[in-house]
């Protein structure tokens, strides 16, 4: 019982930090119809920086995790002015392409920059541990950090995206982006808002995962934003509650599937679960059917 209590909350913990990449990846979908495959790499951007500001610049962590936020935000505007803007009313595939392009860049400018060569990421949250039957079941800090963030962002988010002005005009773009222009709303400066809120998200979830997992080098983002995405998918994407439940059951899947299957096929059971649940729910378990005419 204890272990599965263990495995249990290690598995919210990580999927705590793939919804919160996941809500990433579902705004910028849902606003701006794009999937930006360059969102793993901003990740790892902000894990560098928080990196840096820390080992480098002796900053608290807390300063270093805005700083994080703070570059990874311009990133991610100057990624969409750059890359995504002139190609809005282009082919999906030539999105896609631009996006593996971006990736691409992103991890080969780290490698230039900070070499590949594993650097061991300071703790950030360390304030000591709760112990629970007998001292059999402990919590670290980082990881009640890591579940509270994710709580504390979801539903600054769906307020944000409900009651604020910019939030309902980036759900108006999101519903016709014609229609939001002829009504006075700002469609670049709304999707460019989208791209910036996504790669704050992404520093935090970056800083988070490498307090996790301390091993930080320009691929650490990869397969972290694939599995995010899938848990985008999984929720329904496009769905704020859906990014966070289909983080949270991938996180726990891939743990409970390691531990109690095979470490080998720990991965591979998370995505043969989204090709079962797609099979039954192609919208995913919160998403809604989109009728399109043809």
């Amino acid at each position: 019982m204890v272990s599965f209590l263990r495995f249990l909350i290690n598995g919210i913990s990580l999927g705590s930090v793939y919804a919160i990449i996941a809500l990433g990846y579902t705004m910028v979908y849902g606003i701006a119809k794009m999937l930006n495959f360059a969102h793993g790499d901003v990740i790892m951007v902000g894990a560098y920086i928080a990196f840096c500001a820390m080992s480098y610049l002796n900053l608290p962590p807390i300063l270093a995790v805005l700083c994080a936020m703070l570059v990874c935000t311009l990133l991610g505007v100057v990624i969409e002015g750059l890359a995504y803007r002139p190609l809005r009313q282009a082919a999906k595939l030539a999105v896609l392409i631009t996006a593996i392009g971006v990736s691409y860049f992103l991890q080969n400018t780290a490698l230039l920059i900070w070499s590949s060569n594993p650097k061991v990421f300071p703790s950030v949250f360390n304030v000591g541990q709760i112990k629970l039957f007998d001292g059999n079941l402990v919590i670290s800090s980082e990881t009640i950090l890591t579940i509270v963030a994710n709580i504390v962002i979801m539903i600054a988010l769906t307020l944000f995206t409900g009651r604020t002005k910019m939030g309902k005009a980036m759900r108006a773009v999101s519903e016709d982006k014609g229609a939001a222009e002829l009504m006075g709303i700002n469609v670049n400066r709304t999707i460019s808002l989208t791209f910036a809120i996504g790669s704050a998200l992404a520093a935090i979830a970056g800083v988070l995962l490498c307090s996790a997992y301390p091993t930080l080098q320009p691929t650490t983002g990869s397969m972290p934003g694939i599995k995010a995405f899938t848990a985008a998918v999984f929720g329904g994407i496009g769905s704020i509650p859906g990014a966070m439940l289909g983080g949270l059951l991938l996180g726990v899947i891939e743990i409970l599937g390691k531990a109690y299957i095979s470490t080998e096929l720990g991965d591979a059971l998370v995505f043969a679960v989204l090709i079962i649940v797609l099979l039954f729910k192609p919208a995913g378990l919160l998403g809604k059917p989109v009728n399109e005419k043809v």
